[in-house]
C-alpha cells in the first residue's frame, strides 16, 4: 500500500476531480500517484542530485534482536549470562557466533559484524527513529529515515519509487521509517503483501483481479474527458497540463512492463526461492533483490517478533533465526554471483541489544549499552569484527561506535554528503547529520 497522504473529496459546490477519480474511476490504481509525483517534483527543486549509484538494502528487525544469542556469545560466561546455545566456529579463524547462526558463520566472509555499537537506547519506537535516522527524537525536528534521503537527494532511478517498503513491521510512534521534515512524497512506497503468497498482489501498482490494462486505457480516456471540460470552465490550461505529466508519469509506472517484471516473484527459479527460503521474510529479500535490479535505490524488509522478554531461546532457535540465518546468507550469495554486491550497501540493524542476564522467563529484556550491526557489499571487508563487549556482553570495552557512526557511515557509502543541508516546512536549514558524525573507518 502506498502510504502517502488522505485525500479531499468534495468542495463547498461540487465533487472535485480528485474526488471523482477516488470514488471509482481509478481507485484501485493507486491515483494518488500523480499528486504525489508532483509534490517530489516540487521538492527536488530544492534537492540534489548525486553521480554515486550505491543501492541499499535495510534488514529491520523490530523488538530488538539478542546480540549475545547470536553474533557475540559468551561461552565462557555463567549459565544465567550465557544462555542455552553454544558457540560455534565461522569461517573466520578465532571468530564465534551461536548456533543459531550456521549459514551465517559460513558466509561470514561475505559481511562484517560491528560488535561495539553502543545504542544509548533502550525504548521501542524511539529506537526505530534513532537508529534508522542516525537522530535522536526529537519533536521539534522530524528527522528522516536513510531510505527517505536517499529519494530526496537522488530521485528516481526507473518508472518505480526510490524507496519500498516490505512489510509493516516498524513502530512508528515517533516516526520511525519515514520522511519527516523531507515531505511525505519521500516516504516509503509500503508492500503490505505477503511475497511468498501464490500469487504476489501489489495495490497501487498491479491492477487487481478484473481491472485489464484496456479498462485502464479506457479510464485515462475518462479522465482526459473530464479534464477537457474542466479546463474550459476553470480556464487554467497551464495547471492542468502540468497535472497531467504528473498523471502520465503515474500511468508509466502502472503500465510499464518493468513495473510489472520486478514484482513478478514467481518467474524466479524455484530451486533459488527455496535457498532463499520459502517464508515471508525469506521471499520479502528475493522481492528487494528484484526491486534493486528494477531500480529501486532503497529498500526496507521488515521482520518482526524479536522482542523475546519470554521464551527467548525457543523463539530464536525454532521461529526467528533460521528465516534470517538463511535469507541473509543467500541474499549475499546471490547479489555477490550477479556482480550486485559491489553497488549493494546490505545492512542488518535492530532497536537494540538485550540483557546479558537470561530473566526468570526465560527471556532477556531491553538493553542500551550494547548491541550490533552488520553490513556488507559496497566496499564493507568481509569477515571483519568491529569492537568488543565485556565479558558478560553488558557493555562495549574496546572500538565503541555510536548509532550517528552508523548513519555517517550509510551516507557515505550510499554517497551522501555528511553536511547535507534540507530546508523544515518553515523554511528553517537543518542539517541531518550531526556535526561530529564520522563514519566507521574500518569498514572506510
Amino acid at each position: 500500500m502506498l502510504e502517502l497522504m488522505s485525500l479531499t473529496h468534495r468542495d463547498c459546490q461540487r465533487v472535485t476531480r480528485r474526488g471523482f477519480l477516488q470514488l471509482g474511476t481509478l481507485t484501485p490504481l493507486g491515483i494518488s500517484l500523480p499528486m504525489w509525483l508532483a509534490q517530489r517534483a516540487r521538492a527536488a527543486q530544492s534537492g540534489q542530485s548525486s553521480s554515486g549509484d550505491v543501492n541499499c538494502i535495510l534488514i529491520w528487525t523490530l523488538g530488538g534482536t539478542s546480540h549475545i544469542d547470536t553474533f557475540d556469545p559468551k561461552p565462557e560466561a555463567p549459565a544465567n549470562i550465557r544462555g542455552e546455545f553454544k558457540a560455534i566456529q565461522t569461517c573466520v579463524p578465532g571468530v564465534y557466533f551461536s548456533e543459531v547462526c550456521p549459514l551465517l558463520a559460513k558466509n561470514f566472509h561475505r559481511f562484517g559484524l560491528l560488535r561495539g555499537w553502543n545504542p544509548r537506547n533502550a525504548s521501542h519506537g524511539m529506537a526505530d527513529q534513532w537508529v534508522m535516522s542516525g537522530r535522536r527524537f526529537n519533536p521539534a525536528v522530524h528527522y528522516p529515515c536513510y531510505g527517505s534521503v536517499v529519494s530526496y537527494y537522488k530521485g528516481f532511478k526507473s518508472v518505480l519509487p526510490p524507496f519500498v517498503q516490505l512489510g509493516t513491521a516498524i513502530d512508528k510512534r515517533f516516526g520511525g521509517g519515514s520522511a519527516g521534515i523531507l515531505g511525505i512524497e519521500h516516504n516509503p512506497f509500503v508492500l503490505e503483501a505477503n511475497p511468498n503468497a501464490k500469487k504476489l498482489n501489489v495495490r497501487d501498482i498491479i491492477p487487481p483481479a478484473g481491472i485489464t490494462m484496456q479498462r485502464v486505457q479506457r479510464r485515462r480516456r475518462m479522465l482526459q474527458v473530464i479534464d477537457q471540460l474542466q479546463m474550459q470552465v476553470e480556464k487554467q490550461p497551464d495547471a492542468f497540463e502540468a497535472m497531467d505529466e504528473y498523471y502520465r508519469t503515474a500511468f508509466a509506472m502502472i503500465t510499464a512492463p518493468e513495473t510489472k517484471r520486478a514484482f513478478q516473484i514467481e518467474k524466479e527459479d524455484p530451486k533459488l526461492r527455496d535457498r532463499y527460503g520459502r517464508n515471508r521474510f525469506g521471499q520479502s529479500l528475493l522481492l528487494a533483490r528484484r526491486l534493486i535490479q528494477a531500480g529501486v535505490r532503497f529498500v526496507t524488509v521488515t521482520s518482526s517478533g524479536w522482542d523475546t522478554h519470554q521464551n527467548n531461546f525457543n523463539t530464536l532457535r525454532k521461529y526467528r533465526m533460521p528465516e534470517v540465518d538463511q535469507g541473509l546468507s543467500q541474499l549475499l550469495i546471490d547479489l555477490e554471483q550477479r556482480g550486485m554486491l559491489e553497488n549493494t550497501l546490505v545492512m542488518w540493524l535492530t532497536d537494540f541489544g538485550r540483557t546479558p542476564k537470561v530473566n526468570s522467563a526465560s527471556g532477556r529484556d531491553h538493553w542500551g549499552q550494547a548491541g550490533f550491526a552488520i553490513m556488507a557489499g559496497a566496499g564493507v571487508p568481509g569477515g571483519s569484527v568491529i569492537g568488543e563487549t565485556s565479558e558478560d556482553g553488558g557493555s562495549v570495552v574496546k572500538g565503541q561506535y555510536f548509532t550517528e557512526n552508523i548513519a555517517a557511515t550509510v551516507y557515505h557509502k550510499l554517497g551522501i554528503p555528511l553536511d547535507l543541508l534540507v530546508h523544515a516546512p518553515d523554511g528553517r536549514p537543518i542539517r541531518l547529520l550531526e556535526d561530529d558524525a564520522e563514519p566507521i573507518k574500518e569498514w572506510i
